[in-house]
């Protein structure tokens, strides 16, 4: 049976003094009803993770010492993976947000393009990224991902393209756009195109997913304009979410080897 994992922010993280922030705390004992004497994983989302022993539990529940037992370090992915991902409707981009994570996603920047239906404001998109972020550490917590991906502030896809800085593809970054356009082609195509050995793959890649109905043909432009290759996801017509799920299985399976 595996052990329960908690997460304790890296400024909190010393383990000479190992204890659970109070959130963490009260779920640990009023959820899970962990007591003194059991172990549990902890990691601090920088590659850090320690098998440590309950020593005490307050009675509030609020306050958790730990003993440290072992203590590991995890090596970041092998390739920096960004995710920009328009945000779909309802609660799908919180599932975007946990697939993304489980799949080794370094960096999710939800994005409101022109179809985005989402609309936000600022202290609500404040909201939404702090949520999402949050969601990002629970599913760290569920497939033991000790690199939590940063989820960055909501941004028009304008806004996004204007902050790469241009045509990056000079950097070695593998710039994609998903896109049913009649000039898209496989991540394979792609990659053998550029000629690149499986050993000197890129060690980065952003990849935009767009919304219900896609990027306008106008954002498609931009993207392409800033370096973005389109790519192919097959001939059948994808959700939001599953696009997201696919590129990014993909890109794992070529670029984290």
């Amino acid at each position: 049976m595996s052990q329960h994992r908690f997460y304790i922010p890296a400024k909190s993280w010393d383990p000479e003094s190992l204890s659970l922030e109070e959130g963490e705390s009260k779920h640990c004992a009023e959820v899970l009803r962990c007591k003194a004497g059991d172990r549990i994983t902890v990691f601090n989302g920088q590659g850090t993770e320690a098998i440590a022993e309950i020593s005490s539990v307050d009675s509030s529940g609020r306050n958790i010492s730990l003993k440290l037992i072992a203590l590991n370090k995890t090596a970041r992915p092998p390739a920096f993976i960004t995710l920009g991902q328009a945000i779909p409707k309802g609660k799908n981009m919180d599932l975007i947000v946990q697939k993304a994570t489980e799949l080794g996603a370094s960096k999710i920047t939800p994005l409101l393009s022109e179809r985005t239906v989402v609309k936000l404001d600022g202290a609500e998109a404040e909201k939404k990224q702090a949520k999402w972020q949050k969601v990002a550490l629970e599913a760290c917590k569920q497939c033991g991902q000790n690199w939590p991906p940063e989820v960055s502030p909501i941004q028009s896809v304008e806004q996004f393209l204007s902050s790469q800085g241009g045509n990056k593809n000079a950097s070695g970054e593998l710039l994609l756009i998903a896109a049913l356009h009649p000039d898209a082609q496989s991540l394979k195509s792609l990659l053998d195109s550029d000629d690149t050995k499986p050993d000197s793959r890129p060690k980065a890649s952003t990849i935009l997913i767009g919304p219900e109905g896609d990027f306008t043909p106008a954002e498609l432009s931009t993207a392409t304009t800033a370096g973005f290759r389109p790519l192919s996801l097959g001939p059948i017509v994808l959700r939001s979410e599953t696009a997201a799920i696919y590129a990014l299985s993909v890109l794992g399976h070529e670029l984290m080897r």
